[in-house]
């Protein structure tokens, strides 16, 4: 099959489906062009300038690989903005997984340590390094929100006054979100817009165009969390007192 990563009549994503459906040639291109945005991506998550020849980048090509072979246009996202959160969240998983390794390491085979020598204790710290660790990913996708949120010119500091009040209105805007959320060409309109579609959105949710209006920014950052990569923050809001 003949590439076609140079025919300018393919966008990327196009290029992506003609490699989901088997052009191994055009995969191998993509991913050697792209090789700068990896490491870009790898390095913003590590903080510091990445080889080539590290575990990161190797982690941040696998991701990339992933991305390709996950990737639907359906989605609504761009595909290397969809690369770009498998990147850091692999990147991510992988140096969390290491460091906990190390700690973990040091508890059961320090013999001079005194928790090495109460079972109990041990698990007790390994819960609490859990926690952190759990508190460490929330944290970030917390920043990352913010820096989204800003895209749709909604401020982090401004969350608490534009959250609806009563538990019923927190129901209706959740609700409206994820029906953008599951409409192919309403999720794409946000996406693209940075607004909700109050007259289109009005045909699908039980609400007057007033409560529409008066909870976009709330509307569109449920929207926000729930098309992006926040497994914590998705969780906390399914397990939440809406």
């Amino acid at each position: 099959m003949e590439s076609q990563l140079m025919d300018r009549n393919y966008t990327l994503e196009e290029q992506i489906e003609i490699i989901q459906r088997g052009d191994e040639q055009l995969q191998n291109e993509i991913i050697l062009a792209y090789q700068p945005f990896i490491a870009k991506c790898v390095s913003e998550v590590c903080k510091r300038y990445i080889e080539k020849e590290s575990d990161e980048f190797s982690v941040g090509l696998i991701a990339f690989h992933e991305a390709i072979q996950l990737f639907s246009k359906e989605k609504g996202a761009s595909f290397l903005s969809f690369a770009q959160i498998i990147i850091k969240r692999r990147v991510i998983d992988y140096i969390r997984k290491e460091q906990r390794q190390n700690v973990f390491q040091s508890l059961d085979h320090n013999e001079n340590d005194e928790l090495a020598e109460n079972p109990v204790e041990v698990s007790e710290a390994k819960k609490i390094y859990q926690l952190k660790e759990e508190a460490w990913h929330r944290k970030q996708e917390i920043i990352d929100l913010a820096q989204k949120l800003q895209e749709y010119k909604i401020s982090f500091e401004e969350l608490t006054d534009i959250s609806p009040k009563h538990r019923d209105a927190r129901e209706s805007a959740v609700f409206a979100a994820k029906q953008l959320e599951n409409d192919p060409d309403l999720r794409e309109y946000v996406i693209q817009k940075k607004r909700v579609p109050i007259k289109n959105l009005l045909k699908l949710v039980p609400v007057s165009k007033k409560t529409l209006e008066r909870n976009r920014k709330y509307i569109l950052t449920i929207f926000i969390i729930l098309t992006g990569d926040y497994t914590y923050l998705r969780e906390y809001l399914e397990g939440a007192d809406l």
